[in-house]
C-alpha cells in the first residue's frame, strides 16, 4: 500500500463520499458494503452533495504543494473532478435523467444483470436494495416534473425511446425478471427462500414504480415534449450554457460549439478520401454512393437474422487475435479477461450497437464486451473487426482493465466515470492501431475502420448542429446517411442517442485527435528514441485522466526519454 499524502488522503476522502452517494457504482466496483442502499436524487441529497464537494473543494486549494509527480496528478485530477461534480448540480442535470441511454430506469436495468451476490449477506441486501426502487424511481419523477416548470422540455423521441424500454421491461415474464435472475451465493441452502423475496420485491415494489414512472413519462411529460424540427437543448431554457458546460464536461477542455462543427466537417472530407482510396480496391470505384450501396446492400456483408451467434464468435476471434500480439505494443497488460456477450433482450431494441462493462475491482466479474444481436439484418460485417477492437482490446478492456489494476494509485483514479474524451479517445485511437497491429485481415475490415471514423466525425457535426446550431433530427439523420453506410434504423438509433445525452458524442474525435497530437509530437521529439510500447504505457498508466492532465503525462515521459 503506498504511503499515504495529504493529496491521496483528501482523494480517499472524495471517493468514500462518492461511494456513499453511488452505492449500485460501489456494488458493480465490488464495494459490498452499500448493497442494501439505493442512489438519493432528492434536491435535498443535492444540497448536501453540493456541501460536501465545495469543504472538499476548499481543502483541496488549501494543500500545500504536491510531494511528488504522482500527487501532483492526483491534485489536478481531484480538483476537476469536484469542479464537474459542482457544474452538474448547479445545471440540475438530474431533472433530464430520463432518457434512454443514461436515464434512471436504463441503469437500473442495465445494472442489474451485472450484479452478483457472492455471499448470503450480499443476497439480503441486494432485496432491501430492490425495495427501494419505488423511492428512486418516483424521487426521479419529481424531479423531471421540477424541470418541466423551468421549461426544460423533453425530446418526444427520448421520451418514446424510454417508454419502449420501460413498457418492454414490464411486458416480460417475472421468472425473467433481471432482478430476480442474477448468481447468487453458490451451494447456499438459502437459495430458494432468497428468489422467492426477490420475485417478492419485483412484483410488489420494482414493476409497480417502473409503471408509475412509465404513466408519469406518458401522461406528465410527454405531452409537453419537442418535437423532431426541435432535438437539440437550445431549444430549452438555459439550453446555451447547460451545453457548453457539458461539451466541457465531456471534452475537459473549453470548446466553441461552431468551432468543433468545422472540424467535423473537416474531417470527414478527409476521411471520404480514405474511404474512396479502399473502396478502389476493393469494389473497383472511388465513389462514395457506389461504395456506401454495396456496403449497404452487399448480402455477404450482412449477418443473417436467423443466426445470432456469428456476430458474437466473429467478435470473440477478433479478441483473440489481439490479445495475443499485446505485448509488442504495450508494457502493461491486464490481468482480467475480457468476456464477449449479447446485450440483454430487453435493452437491445433501443441500444447501440456494442458497448463494454469494466471487471469488478475485487475479480468477481470480468470485463465484458457486450454485441447487440438485435435487427441484424442492418449490422453490417465490415465493422465487426473495428468494433471489437474499439470496445475490447486493444481499446476500452485494455485502458479500464489496466486502470482498475493501479492499485498505486488512488481508488478515484483507478474508477473514475468521468473523462469521457480520454476513454472514448483512446479507444477510437486503437480502431487505427490495430491497423499497425496487423489485425485487420482484409480491405473490408479496413473499410469497416474507416466508415467508423467517419461515422465518429459525424458525431462532431450532427451533435453541434442539433444542440447548438438548430438542426432538426432529420438534418442530422440526412448528414449521416450522406456520410455512413449504415441502415436508417442504426443512424436514427445514434442520432437519437446524441439527442439523449447532449456532448458525449464529441468525446471520441476530440480524445482520439489529442492522442494522435500527442504520439506525433513525442515521436518528433524522440525521433530513434521514440518507443510506442513506452508511449502506450505513458498514456494509460494514470488510469482515466482528462486531457490536459494527458497532455502533461506525455510530456514527462519525452522529457524522461530525452534524459535517459
Amino acid at each position: 500500500m503506498p504511503e499515504s499524502t495529504p493529496v491521496r488522503a483528501l482523494a480517499d476522502e472524495y471517493w468514500e463520499a462518492q461511494m456513499r452517494v453511488s452505492p449500485s457504482y460501489a456494488t458493480f466496483l465490488g464495494d459490498r458494503r452499500f448493497d442494501a442502499e439505493i442512489e438519493d436524487v432528492s434536491v435535498e441529497a443535492d444540497a448536501r452533495q453540493e456541501g460536501t464537494w465545495r469543504e472538499l473543494r476548499a481543502r483541496v486549494d488549501a494543500l500545500p504543494p504536491p510531494e511528488s509527480r504522482a500527487d501532483a496528478v492526483t491534485q489536478a485530477l481531484l480538483v476537476e473532478t469536484l469542479d464537474d461534480a459542482l457544474g452538474h448540480l448547479a445545471h440540475r442535470t438530474t431533472e433530464l435523467a430520463y432518457d434512454q441511454m443514461d436515464g434512471i430506469h436504463a441503469g437500473l436495468l442495465t445494472a442489474a444483470p451485472q450484479v452478483n451476490a457472492p455471499e448470503p449477506q450480499n443476497a439480503r441486501d441486494l432485496v432491501t436494495r430492490h425495495r427501494r426502487v419505488g423511492d428512486l424511481l418516483d424521487t426521479a419523477v419529481a424531479r423531471f416534473r421540477a424541470g418541466l416548470a423551468a421549461g426544460r422540455t423533453p425530446p418526444r423521441l427520448v421520451l418514446d425511446r424510454a417508454l419502449n424500454q420501460v413498457d418492454g421491461y414490464l411486458a416480460s415474464p417475472l421468472d425473467e425478471d433481471p432482478f430476480t435472475t442474477f448468481p447468487g451465493p453458490e451451494g447456499w441452502d438459502g437459495e430458494d427462500a432468497w428468489r422467492q423475496d426477490l420475485r417478492a420485491a419485483a412484483a410488489e415494489v420494482v414493476r409497480p414504480a417502473f409503471a408509475r414512472y412509465g404513466a408519469a413519462l406518458r401522461d406528465e411529460l410527454l405531452p409537453h415534449a419537442r418535437g423532431d424540427d426541435e432535438p437539440g437543448l437550445g431549444h430549452v431554457a438555459g439550453g446555451e450554457d447547460l451545453y457548453r458546460f457539458l461539451v466541457r464536461s465531456h471534452t475537459g477542455l473549453d470548446l466553441d460549439p461552431a468551432a468543433v462543427h468545422q472540424v467535423g466537417l473537416d474531417e470527414v472530407a478527409a476521411v471520404d478520401e480514405r474511404i474512396a482510396e479502399v473502396g478502389s480496391r476493393l469494389f473497383g470505384t472511388t465513389d462514395r454512393s457506389v461504395i456506401f450501396e454495396r456496403l449497404r446492400t452487399d448480402p455477404d456483408l450482412r449477418y443473417d437474422p436467423a443466426r445470432p451467434e456469428e456476430p458474437l464468435e466473429d467478435a470473440r476471434r477478433c479478441v483473440a487475435v489481439a490479445t495475443e500480439v499485446m505485448g509488442a505494443w504495450f508494457g502493461r497488460l491486464p490481468q482480467s479477461p475480457c468476456e464477449v456477450k449479447p446485450v440483454p433482450e430487453g435493452l437491445a431494441a433501443d441500444a447501440p450497437g456494442a458497448y463494454y462493462f469494466p471487471p469488478a475491482a475485487d475479480g468477481s466479474r470480468p470485463g465484458a464486451y457486450f454485441v447487440n444481436t438485435h435487427d441484424l439484418g442492418e449490422r453490417n460485417r465490415s465493422d465487426t473487426a473495428s468494433v471489437a477492437f474499439h470496445e475490447a482490446i486493444p481499446g476500452h478492456h485494455l485502458q479500464l482493465a489496466i486502470a482498475s489494476e493501479l492499485t498505486e494509485l488512488p481508488a478515484f483514479q483507478r474508477f473514475s466515470s468521468g473523462h469521457t474524451a480520454f476513454v472514448e479517445g483512446w479507444a477510437l485511437y486503437t480502431e487505427a492501431l490495430a491497423d499497425e497491429m496487423g489485425l485487420y485481415t482484409s480491405d473490408v475490415d479496413r473499410l469497416g475502420m474507416l466508415v467508423n471514423d467517419a461515422w465518429r466525425a459525424c458525431r462532431l457535426v450532427v451533435d453541434t448542429g442539433m444542440h447548438a446550431l438548430g438542426w432538426t433530427r432529420q438534418q442530422a439523420i440526412d448528414q449521416m446517411a450522406a456520410h455512413v453506410p449504415i441502415g436508417v434504423g442504426e443512424i436514427t438509433v445514434e442520432v437519437d442517442r446524441y439527442v439523449a445525452i447532449p456532448a458525449q458524442a464529441l468525446s471520441y474525435k476530440v480524445g482520439q485527435r489529442e492522442i494522435l497530437r500527442l504520439r506525433a509530437a513525442a515521436t518528433e521529439a524522440l525521433g530513434d528514441r521514440f518507443d510506442v510500447r513506452g508511449f502506450h504505457d505513458a498514456v494509460l498508466g494514470s488510469s482515466t485522466v482528462s486531457l490536459p492532465v494527458l497532455a502533461s503525462l506525455v510530456d514527462d515521459w519525452v522529457a524522461t526519454r530525452r534524459a535517459a
